[in-house]
């Protein structure tokens, strides 16, 4: 497998992200992106809580849990995002929480785990795309490894952001939400282990 993001896709990132963050676009307008593309869309709509709006019930099943991967993966950069913020400017006995290693150490676990969740993603997505023979596999990974991710992230984040991160009005609880409607969509992560140790010892 060979896959690197070109200039243009880049570019798409870019600007998905100001536009999708401030409610432009939808998934009808978007209809003519090839697979890969739109799946550079997928991970930034899950960073602007618009996933839902993005995800087709009606594509095949690989389509949808290689997009259901990305928005996770999308989810979780969001979440890191708001805890690093909060981290860098709530401060306890005279220095920012971030200074502390059990804030500190939780934001570290998300943003390595948020990477190898990117990383299996758009394995998954290239797989897809390009119609490859380990596309079911790269799918599985995906799946199983993005959607506990997305979920992990926002609870470090709410509990990195304490008191004010527990409150239902908080938006980090809107990311939960769909964090786990991504984690059960399809089968949970043991489903889809499940089908790669099949892979694996077949």
């Amino acid at each position: 497998m060979q896959f690197a993001f070109t200039d243009d896709q880049e570019l798409l990132r870019r600007e998905a992200r100001a536009v999708l963050a401030n409610g432009g676009w939808g998934r009808d307008e978007l209809a003519e992106l090839g697979f890969l593309d739109r799946a550079v869309l997928f991970e930034e709509a899950g960073r602007a809580n618009r996933g839902s709006e993005f995800f087709d019930e009606s594509a095949p099943q690989q389509e949808q849990l290689a997009a259901l991967s990305l928005e996770a993966v999308g989810i979780a950069s969001k979440a890191l995002e708001l805890g690093i913020e909060h981290a860098k400017t709530r401060e306890q006995f005279g220095k920012p929480i971030g200074a502390y290693q059990a804030v500190s150490h939780r934001l570290a676990d998300t943003y390595v785990e948020t990477e190898l969740a990117r990383s299996l993603a758009y394995w998954a997505a290239w797989s897809v795309a390009e119609a490859d023979e380990d596309a079911p596999l790269a799918v599985a990974a995906a799946k199983a490894f993005c959607g506990d991710t997305g979920v992990a992230a926002v609870e470090r984040s709410i509990q990195v952001l304490g008191g004010i991160g527990f409150t239902w009005e908080h938006v980090l609880h809107e990311y939960y939400d769909r964090a786990l409607w991504i984690q059960a969509y399809g089968g949970y992560a043991r489903v889809h282990r499940a089908k790669i140790a099949a892979h694996l010892l077949d």
